[in-house]
């Protein structure tokens, strides 16, 4: 035997490092070779690598240990065809995703800015990935959180969308979490945390700013309902105050959160800003009151814009985008069984969207042709 093995060879294994890793070569770690190194069925193996709570999370742990040590990689080829199977075949029962809101009236958020965008883009997105979306209000009368969470389950609704809630009511939603998978659109509740998916409240007026000073505007007067500035983290007025240290000491103008202690008309009159970053409504009182046109007399970009004729410049915030990719996020979480509150929780922020528009000509080309101003009451005055 010495003739053939004339050396000592002593071998040691790692078993923290993986058994083997595939190379373009090799063929991939399956399912069943981990079966067959757990002593398990492979179905059990499947079930256990989509964090199925049907097994215990001991037996989950298990299985996940010994795939890593495998080197084991899902292919996501397979996951697309099964995915896209899942899609296309039959189901006698569509699955339903849970819309919950929590505004004054079951559907006042319907006639507000953004929310009604959410939904609809939610909705749409629910459709194309076979989902059907249901709406829940949290007010309903005797509605417990743990009543809800036992109504959700029961009918085996386990993904939910979390929307709509008024900043008054800042409450920790109390439901099993344990039994679902949620996504957040916008910044309340604040708990628990979930992963959430909302507008770059931030960059959009940081962009506004940019275009406005690029177009050779220096005295740009920003104005803004203070309490949706609170209700996304004071985003608004930090986007603003950002870009404004570009600009000279002198011609910084405060900010104008309202309600105020100085009527607009009056802020406006005192500091005289060749362009007010804001929304429609916000203003056209003020200007009305004091014969303003648009943009003869004061430029306008419009940080909600909704006119695409190219009338008014300003930034698109893309709310049924935030809608949608809500959807989408909370359909890869329910296809890998992840259920209850996130150790990390993610935040997803949607960009907006710029439009030139006749409301902001250069700040040397102000023209003749004035933008009548709309007859509508403004929120500030």
């Amino acid at each position: 035997m010495d003739r053939f093995f004339p050396h000592h060879f002593e071998f040691r294994f790692d078993l923290t490092a993986p058994l083997f890793t595939p190379t373009m070569n090799e063929r991939r770690v399956t399912l069943a070779d981990i079966a067959r190194l757990c002593g398990v069925h492979v179905t059990t193996v499947s079930l256990a690598l989509r964090n199925s709570p049907r097994l215990p999370p001991e037996t989950r742990a298990r299985i996940h240990k010994i795939a890593e040590r495998l080197g084991y990689r899902p292919d996501p080829w397979l996951r697309a065809l099964v995915s896209y199977r899942s899609r296309v075949a039959h189901r006698r029962s569509v699955p339903t995703l849970a819309y919950v809101t929590n505004w004054n009236t079951r559907w006042g958020w319907k006639t507000t800015t953004a929310n009604p965008e959410f939904f609809a883009g939610a909705s749409k997105s629910a459709q194309e990935l076979g989902f059907n979306l249901e709406h829940f209000w949290m007010r309903e009368s005797g509605l417990t959180h743990g009543r809800l969470s036992q109504i959700l389950t029961a009918r085996g609704i386990h993904g939910v969308i979390i929307a709509s809630h008024v900043r008054e009511i800042d409450q920790t939603l109390a439901f099993d979490w344990e039994n679902f998978s949620a996504v957040k659109i916008d910044y309340f509740p604040h708990q628990p945390e979930l992963a959430n998916v909302t507008n770059n409240h931030l960059h959009i007026v940081r962009l506004a700013m940019q275009k406005v000073i690029a177009a050779g505007y220096r005295r740009i007067g920003f104005v803004m309902d203070e309490g949706w500035d609170i209700t996304v983290d004071r985003h608004w007025s930090a986007g603003f105050l950002w870009e404004q240290q570009s600009l000279a000491p002198e011609d910084r103008i405060p900010a104008y959160l309202f309600p105020h202690k100085q009527s607009l008309p009056d802020w406006l009159r005192e500091h005289r800003p060749e362009i007010i970053i804001s929304k429609r409504e916000f203003i056209q009182g003020a200007l009305k009151t004091l014969g303003w046109r648009i943009p003869q007399d004061i430029a306008f970009a419009d940080l909600f814009l909704d006119d695409f004729t190219g009338k008014t410049a300003g930034v698109r915030q893309n709310h049924e985008t935030v809608g949608a990719i809500a959807v989408e996020m909370l359909a890869g979480l329910l296809q890998h069984n992840k259920r209850g509150i996130p150790e990390i929780p993610t935040t997803t922020f949607v960009e907006g969207t710029w439009f030139d528009g006749k409301s902001m000509p250069g700040a040397s080309d102000r023209g003749a042709e004035a933008i009548e101003v709309a007859e509508d009451p403004a929120v500030a005055t």
